[in-house]
């Protein structure tokens, strides 16, 4: 009977526990490095306006109007696993600021960027459960008219890119935190 053992044959590659650690630690820090460069290369943050706290930038967002002509603006309601909270005309959540007191925009610039206001050239047209005598304009800085909802300025939020979202909720960019507003007109904070 032959001996079997003395015929055996190494394979042409690596066995695993042939592996030097060092390959095993080089191959792991090209992933990280790989990861790192990906990452660097997602996008860019900007400051906000009022020195604390900051939000995604997300382009050269235009204010919200419910259609090309800039006609009036459609306000009506979504429901959702936040509850019932106001929306634009083509599905968009709306927001408040906590930073606005009385009926006054204190977003412009980088912080219009990220969370365009809703802007009119006619009178707000209220659909769903809004509730018509809540809704009103105001005049921003710029002369555009600013669609208001028991006298909040309303805002939609450039990082939703689909209707019915509401990754804004709870962002506290540009200092103060952002809400999807109620029928009632107040802040739905879940």
């Amino acid at each position: 009977m032959a001996d079997v053992t003395s015929s055996y044959v190494k394979p042409p590659y690596p066995t695993p526990k042939e592996i030097p650690v060092t390959r095993l630690f080089s191959l792991a820090a090209l992933v990280v490095a790989g990861a790192l460069v990906l990452a660097a290369c997602g996008g860019s943050s900007t400051s906000s306006s009022s020195g604390s706290g900051s939000t995604p930038s997300y382009g050269t967002a235009k204010p919200s109007t419910t259609n090309s002509s800039g006609a009036a603006s459609v306000v009506s309601t979504k429901t959702s696993s936040l509850g019932t909270f106001l929306v634009d005309g083509n599905g968009r959540a709306l927001y408040l600021w906590d930073a606005d007191h009385g009926s006054k925009s204190t977003c412009s610039g980088a912080c219009s960027q990220a969370w365009p206001p809703v802007t009119t050239t006619g009178t707000p047209k209220a659909s769903g459960a809004v509730k018509a005598s809540l809704l009103g304009t105001i005049k921003r800085a710029d002369g555009t008219r600013e669609v208001t909802y028991a006298g909040h300025p309303l805002y939609t939020f450039a990082g939703d890119t689909q209707a019915g979202q509401t990754t804004g909720q709870g962002n506290t960019g540009f200092g103060a935190p952002w809400w999807v507003v109620t029928p009632a007109g107040k802040a739905l904070q879940n």
